[in-house]
């Protein structure tokens, strides 16, 4: 593995002589030293940061963002950063700084509104979002997004007419079918779920967590057989093994509630 790049690029500090000559007056006696001039990485250690561990990342945006305050490429990726390791708060007060010195960032906006979503305060993340969907109309994450906030505040009607226009935008996105799967979950329809994820997991782009959340959809059913097959594919065994524990302790109950969801997204790693 090549070694990480330079955190930060930085110029050596420069003295001027502290010699004088002798026919030097008083005041060029004096050492004077030039303060540090910090500029912001270069294109190739920010593509290289971008491809490492959420940790890594978010020290290093945090430092191009302390460099340059108003740089939204900064802020928009430190905020990425900071949600994947959990730290809401601090993701959705990165995005809204980036807001504050760029207002029509639609990165920034979508990532405002996925901070408030995964803090639980999806109310304050439905105005950036739909100020996004307003922005870009024909970009299908404002509308996938917006169902996930509408859900989460009990407006689901909104939330079902978002995602089907998401999928209008981008057929059979498995980030929309799967978001519209876990919602008809936590509503107690794991067929719907079940059908919903079959589609998302036909999809070359379809991540594992995508057939994890299938074979969640099938053991709420009882249909532990499919569902072990999919998890010891996807996951170690250790992780498939918990996984299909969690199932078995819930003997096909055939719905699963939002922290239920939670939880078993932290089963599967």
């Amino acid at each position: 593995m090549s070694p990480m790049p330079a955190l930060l690029a930085t110029t050596a500090l420069m003295f001027l002589s502290a010699g004088p000559s002798l026919a030097a007056g008083p005041e060029s006696a004096q050492t004077t030293t030039a303060p540090a001039v910090r500029t912001p990485a270069s294109a190739q250690t920010r593509a290289a940061y971008d491809r490492m561990d959420a940790l890594s990342r978010s020290v290093f945006w945090a430092n191009e963002q302390e460099i340059d305050p108003a740089d939204p490429v900064a802020g928009v990726r430190l905020a990425q950063a900071l949600r994947e390791l959990g730290r809401y708060d601090q993701a959705a007060e990165a995005a809204q700084a980036t807001l504050t010195v760029q207002p029509a960032n639609l990165e920034a906006m979508l990532e405002l509104g996925r901070a408030h979503i995964a803090r639980g305060q999806a109310f304050y993340g439905v105005a950036p979002l739909e100020q996004a969907r307003a922005l870009a109309p024909r970009d299908w994450r404002p509308w996938s997004l917006l169902g996930v906030a509408y859900e989460q505040v009990n407006r689901f009607d909104d939330a079902r007419a978002a995602w089907n226009q998401a999928l209008a935008l981008s057929p059979d996105n498995p980030d929309v079918l799967t978001n519209a799967a876990m919602a008809a979950m936590t509503h107690g329809d794991a067929p719907g779920a079940e059908a919903l994820l079959r589609r998302a997991a036909a999809q070359p782009t379809a991540s594992g967590q995508v057939r994890q959340n299938l074979a969640m959809a099938l053991g709420l059913q009882g249909k532990m057989g499919e569902a072990e097959q999919i998890l010891r594919r996807e996951l170690p065994p250790d992780q498939a093994e918990r996984n299909l524990s969690w199932l078995r302790a819930r003997g096909g109950i055939g719905a699963a509630s939002t922290d239920t969801a939670r939880t078993w997204n932290s089963l599967g790693g």
